[in-house]
Formats: C-alpha cells, structure tokens, sequence
C-alpha cells in the first residue's frame, strides 16, 4: 500500500501538514482502579462522573469510585445517559454539568457515555446556544473558544474508540438523523483502558462496538489523502479529521489485523479473555487513526439508517424503544460503499482485506474492492449481523428519505476517496439491502 504523506502532486497549494491528537492513555488489566490518582494528578477535587442506569451499580463504576474516594476526590453522580444519545439529553447533562460547579470529571461506559460527558463538559465550559457547536451545515459549527474541563474517560465497550477522540454524536431530533460535534479540544485528558471491562459485555454488544472498530479503521486507510482534502485550512484551524495520513495508516492496519483475528472469537465466547483484550486494544488505536484521518461514508450513511428505523430491538440493549447499535447501523452499508470506494484506491481496499484476514494471493489491486466487501460480509454472517438494511424493514421506497438523511452529513461524506452526490447516495443505500 502506498503511503500519503508525502504525495502532494495532485492539489495545487495542499496541505503539507498533518496533526494528530490523542488523550495520555493507559491501557492494561485493573488500570480503572487508577482513576484516582489520574484525578489527583490533574488537580481535581469534585468531579462529576458520568455512567449510565444499567452500568451505576455494577463493578467498574465501583471501581472508579472507590479509587476516587481513596484520593479524596467528591463525587456525583450523573447516571441517565441515554444510549444513543439525543439532543435533549445533551442538554439535560449539560445542566448537570453546569449546576454542579465540578472542576474536571469522569465517564464510565460505552461511546454513549463518553460522548454524553465531553458534551456536558463543552457547554459548562462554554455556554452557548446548543446548535452554536454542532457540525455545519446543520449547525453553525462554531470552533471551541478555549479549554475545557479535564476528562477521565473509562471505556466499558471494546469499538466505539470515544476515549480517544475529539467527536461527540447525537441525533438531532429535528432532522431523525445523527450528527455531532467535533473539536481536538475535546479529546478526553486520560483514558483508562481496561480489557477487563470486556468480560460482562453480550455477545452482541460485542459484535456492534466490534464492527464500529473495524469500520473507523478501513475507513481511515480508504479516506482522501489529507493533502487533496476539501477543507483548505492549515495550522491551529486544520480540521481533527483531516484524511488519509501515515500516522492513521499503520494504526489502523493493525486494528484490521487484530479485528480479522480475534473477532469471531470475543463474540463467540466471553471467556476468551485474550480476544476480547484483543479487541479492546483495536478500538483504541482505531479510534486514535480515525480522529486524526477522519471517517467517510459508512458513517455517513449510518445516521439515516439509525434515525429512519422502526420496531428494531437487539438483545442485550435496552429494551422498551426502537434502537439499532451503531456499529450495526454502520457495517450494513459497509460491502456496498468498499464496491463503489475501491476504484479511487484499489490498492488500499486491497490492502485493507488482507489486513482483514482475506486470502489476496491471487488478486490484482482492481480486485480490491470485492475483496474487502466479501471479507466484511464473512464476518457479518459470522457473529449474526442482519443481511442488509432489508432486514430493518427499509426497501426501494425508503431511498429517498435515506438520501434526505444522508446527504447534510458533509463533515463526513466529504472525507470519502470520490466526489458523492445524491444519486450515489441513493445506489449505495440500494446496494445495501441485501447481501447474501
């Protein structure tokens, strides 16, 4: 696979620079018994600690807090994180945050959680009307005035990479569609990885966040060079996702190869304590290259998925509401946009499937695409994913309402290796209804 960073020869006055962002992390068994002293170190002596209803009384919200009242740190609690959070509930823990006058805090739980405390932390660092922050066009997109408060961030899911980013997603109940809010300013302060958390996971939880990793990687590697972005900026304006870079590259080609390996078998079995650690640590160097390179279009077309579906439930999620995992949302438009992606880099699509655990002995860059599709549709049928967006009960008559979804979701969609419209939009969503 040829390298990008320094292939400049195709865009007049591109970008000669690529910046990476990323939290001091620590990764390995117990590390969430370390909070405290994390805490200490930044100076902290009340935080707000953000989890959700059904991790609040289990262990590794204990954990946290008990190495938190060890350092003698306060503590409240905010435990009504929405899974797959929405505007509103931005806001309620945004008021939360604000009331509670805390000088840092700390999140226990998946990407719903992470992203649900960097929001609060935002707007209680910096009042403002809520769509002042949220990505334009479909807000003002207003860059971050300054620091915010530091966060401890404690992933308890192995795919969303959140503790590492400067993303947080929502959907906007407005629009039925998922967008966010992206600032290097706020990238958690300290990550506490711990594979231990991986053990009480469901088997299905662990397929959704495993494919959301899978996807930030192949997404990174396949992205737009950073020097032929859209976006012109450069120096302290530069965008967090900037594109295909080589820093991004050769984290997320080992986060495939990890995923290849070990991904069937942590769905399979939770007490292969080895893959599932496995898959904790490819979360985290996904979610490191896709912040710096950005994702594209799975992503993008995964927030209409999410906002348009009706009566979908998966065990092991919360019941009582229409609710698709977002790693799921995101792998069913995967093989359709690797078939249509592959001819702007067949070498990459080509290198992403081999990464992926793909047999590419006997093929040719043009094969690429195909290649990567087929893997990705294996693994699919392996750990029980749904056999397209047919399965979520969408057909030819939802096109249009997915396109409508789709389409202001620049931020991403503009990061993709080809020029896409609304009639691509459309042929990759009917592409996606059914697999096999």
């Amino acid at each position: 696979m040829r390298c990008c960073h320094a292939d400049f020869a195709m865009t007049e006055g591109s970008d000669r620079g690529f910046t990476v962002g990323m939290p001091t992390f620590t990764f390995g068994a117990g590390v969430l018994a370390e909070a405290g002293e994390n805490a200490r170190d930044l100076g902290l002596e009340r935080v707000g600690l953000f989890t959700d209803a059904r991790l609040v009384h289990g262990e590794h919200v204990a954990a946290v807090r008990a190495s938190l009242a060890a350092s003698g740190v306060d503590v409240a609690v905010y435990d009504t994180v929405k899974i797959e959070p929405d505007d509103a509930s931005f806001q309620d823990a945004a008021r939360f945050a604000a009331d509670g006058r805390f000088d840092g805090f700390v999140s226990v739980g998946g990407g719903s959680v992470m992203d649900t405390c960097k929001a609060a932390n935002l707007y209680s660092s910096h009042p403002a009307d809520f769509m002042a922050y949220v990505n334009a066009p479909i807000g003002e997109g207003r860059r971050v005035p300054g620091a915010v408060k530091p966060h401890i961030a404690c992933p308890t899911t192995s795919g969303t990479g959140s503790e590492t980013t400067g993303i947080a997603i929502f959907t906007l109940k407005a629009l039925n569609a998922k967008t966010g809010i992206i600032s290097r300013k706020l990238i958690p302060s300290v990550a506490l990885v711990d594979p231990d958390v991986t053990r009480s996971l469901p088997s299905t939880a662990v397929a959704a966040t495993g494919f959301d990793c899978m996807s930030h990687a192949l997404e990174s590697i396949t992205a737009r060079a950073f020097p032929r972005r859209l976006n012109p900026a450069k120096g302290l304006a530069r965008p967090v996702s900037q594109g295909a870079n080589a820093f991004s590259d050769m984290l997320a080609s080992q986060s495939l190869r990890l995923v290849g390996q070990f991904l069937e078998r942590a769905v399979r079995d939770a007490s292969d304590t080895e893959a599932r650690s496995e898959m904790m640590y490819a979360a985290m160097l996904s979610g490191i290259a896709f912040n710096a390179a950005g994702c594209h279009l799975p992503h993008g077309l995964s927030y209409a998925v999410s906002g348009l579906t009706e009566h979908w439930h998966v065990p092991g999620y919360p019941e009582g509401a229409t609710l698709v995992p977002h790693g799921m949302a995101v792998v069913l438009n995967n093989p359709s946009v690797w078939r249509h992606t592959s001819r702007a880099s067949p070498e990459r699509h080509l290198h992403c499937a081999h990464s992926l655990g793909a047999d590419t002995r006997d093929l040719e860059p043009d094969d690429g695409g195909e290649a990567l599709a087929s893997r990705v549709i294996a693994l699919m049928r392996a750990t029980g994913m749904p056999n397209g967006l047919a399965a979520l009960g969408f057909d030819e008559s939802h096109l249009d309402a997915l396109a409508t979804g789709a389409e202001p979701q620049y931020r991403v969609i503009r990061n993709a290796p080809v020029d896409i419209g609304r009639d691509e939009i459309r042929s990759l969503f009917r592409g996606a209804m059914k697999y096999w």
